[in-house]
């Protein structure tokens, strides 16, 4: 049966509608920084990514139309302003694509994964493949420039062996040492430690620019989050004498004209904590040691709270776009019986 003629399912509708609007919000981003690069190595990469992203959004209009489906609002010209000053560093600029490039993968990774229409299948294995370059080319710039930030080494182990005890398991206990914590652990430490350093850099430049009160304080309570869990995160690798690695200049300007709108950068900041939610969800699932699995739970919940009041402001101001959805079936039957 030709593609055609099979009807997208519901997991396909989802991932080309958040493809959609996660591209419109790139392109606007990767617009403004366009605008204000100077170093030719970080252009060329962020060249690369804002042609990626829109590419990506004249292929999904295609498919939209083709489907019949209503092309969704998603972030236009009128959510970026080009011309405002300066606000991020270069360095600023390629650390937050490489940190695009690494949700990247995971995102389209999953895209393709619940797709089972072929067409829909080599769109998302084809993005899959530009993110990995784009992830590629920002790695061999960030290495070159001395930024990027690697995951804390340890010694190679001499041996093999398995759990002998259900001590490995325990984090707490006040009559022995905790155990060491694994490699395992240890990298999603890391990459918590990481993500977190780029969501209060965020936060901070959307709470300098927004002109609105509640969410300049919604901003700045993201970054008082971040910053409390890098604090927890560090705190779990010094217990263990592995210093976390730190960034160089990844900076912000004192400028306080706003580059985005605030629908964008509380979208952006909302997509933010999806994320990090799904990263602390597979840490806990990923950590054997039960103080990091109960840490990785409580901080999730600080999170979801954080997302839910974020999203009370958007709905506020008519800002959260609803992603397609089935009927109301008990509305469709009240609207049957009223005519």
């Amino acid at each position: 049966m030709a593609n055609e003629k099979i009807k997208l399912t519901s997991a396909e509708i989802a991932s080309i509608w958040t493809g959609y609007m996660n591209d419109s919000l790139s392109k606007c981003i990767l617009g403004y920084f366009l605008q204000h690069v100077e170093d030719k190595e970080i252009r060329s990469v962020v060249q690369f990514a804002y042609d990626l992203s829109s590419a990506h959004i004249e292929k999904l209009k295609e498919i939209f139309q083709q489907e019949q489906i209503p092309l969704p609002i998603g972030f236009t010209s009128e959510d970026v302003n080009l011309n405002a000053p300066r606000l991020y560093t270069d360095m600023f600029m390629l650390t937050y694509i490489l940190n695009m490039g690494k949700a990247g993968l995971l995102a389209y990774g999953g895209f393709c994964a619940m797709s089972a229409r072929k067409d829909i299948r080599d769109y998302f294995r084809e993005g899959l493949k530009e993110t990995s370059d784009l992830f590629d080319k920002s790695s061999e710039i960030s290495l070159s420039k001395g930024i990027f930030v690697r995951a804390p080494f340890i010694a190679y182990p001499s041996k093999t062996d398995y759990v002998d005890t259900h001590k490995y398991l325990s984090g707490f206990s006040f009559f022995s040492k905790q155990r060491p914590l694994n490699s395992v652990e240890i990298a999603h430490l890391y990459t918590n430690i990481q993500t977190n350093l780029m969501g209060a850099k965020l936060a901070t430049s959307f709470a300098q620019g927004s002109p609105r009160k509640d969410i300049q304080q919604w901003m700045l309570r993201g970054r008082d989050i971040s910053e409390k869990h890098i604090q927890v995160f560090t705190k779990a690798l010094l217990s263990n004498g592995i210093q976390p690695p730190v960034s160089s200049d990844i900076s912000i300007t004192d400028s306080i004209t706003p580059p985005f709108s605030d629908k964008l950068t509380m979208f952006h900041m909302s997509l933010l904590s999806a994320t990090g939610t799904g990263n602390y969800a597979t840490a806990a699932a990923a950590s054997q040691r039960s103080d990091l699995i109960i840490n990785y739970e409580r901080l999730s919940l600080e999170i979801a709270q954080y997302a839910k009041d974020g999203a009370d402001i958007m709905i506020k101001y008519a800002w959260l776009e609803q992603p397609p959805g089935t009927q109301d079936k008990d509305k469709l039957v009240t609207k049957k019986e009223q005519q």
